[in-house]
């Protein structure tokens, strides 16, 4: 399973709604594009809480930090989820305003809209 994790309240909720499956799959794998390193958000080291989290409730985690390279950070979390051969992806979804999103676009308006493998979202 693909965990595409950006620290938002959004990605939180879709974790713990799914932690029953996250705690059964095979591997997680949570994977942050561009992370940065902030005192808050991410905190010092992107990735190691969630990871923590996942792994005190049975889960099997890597943590992977993906560089977009300009692509769309949609794009990018769909390719890893191909890369990496998983089965479900769990993100938090409509992170920003669903007019802006439905306007400008969106990581959740992108992937939905090319379902090419099961998606578990949260708001």
């Amino acid at each position: 399973m693909l965990v595409g994790w950006d620290s938002r309240v959004e990605a939180s909720r879709s974790v713990r709604e799914a932690l029953d499956l996250l705690a059964g799959a095979e591997e997680v794998r949570v994977a942050l594009v561009d992370p940065e390193a902030t005192c808050t958000g991410n905190g010092a080291e992107p990735g190691a809480d969630i990871a923590a989290y996942l792994t005190r409730h049975g889960a099997r985690v890597s943590v992977d930090r993906l560089a977009s390279a300009g692509k769309p950070v949609a794009m990018v979390l769909a390719q890893h989820a191909i890369d990496t051969s998983a089965e479900m992806i769990v993100m938090g979804a409509y992170g920003n305003r669903r007019l802006r999103e439905r306007v400008f676009g969106g990581v959740t308006r992108w992937i939905v809209g090319k379902p090419s493998l099961p998606l578990f979202l949260a708001r």
